[in-house]
């Protein structure tokens, strides 16, 4: 069984676009279109999440507010979270940084650059 990820991102093409990537390379993956949905979808998962990949503006919950939530619950403990965003104010990076995320990628990426750090964080599928 594949390694999950899951995507946490409210553009429906980015989602697309970054799950077709990290399924090509061997991943499986989860989606949520918003922090609150990643929350119950982790809270929810039985499975061994190898990471996450969240975009920081988005409804409902940001990016940020997710990684805050996941580690008040204690969940997702120990798993990377990676920040794929058009964001790039670094004192936005420090902020995602201190919340606990791993990495920072703006938008738009290159995907041999996005699946290297995948590769780093999550290690192999």
């Amino acid at each position: 069984m594949p390694r999950k990820i899951l995507l946490v991102e409210d553009s429906s093409t980015v989602r697309q676009q970054v799950g077709i990537l990290l399924q090509g390379a061997g991943y499986g993956t989860l989606e949520a279109d918003n922090g609150r949905d990643a929350v119950a979808a982790v809270a929810a998962f039985k499975g061994d999440l190898a990471m996450i990949i969240a975009d920081v503006n988005m409804p409902v919950m940001n990016g940020i507010e997710m990684i805050q939530s996941l580690r008040d619950k204690n969940l997702a403990t120990g798993v990377p979270i990676l920040m794929l965003t058009t964001e790039g104010q670094p004192e936005l990076i420090e902020k995602a940084r201190k919340a606990g995320a791993k990495g920072w990628i703006i938008k738009p990426f290159k995907p041999d650059l996005l699946l290297a750090a995948v590769k780093k964080l999550a290690g192999e599928p």
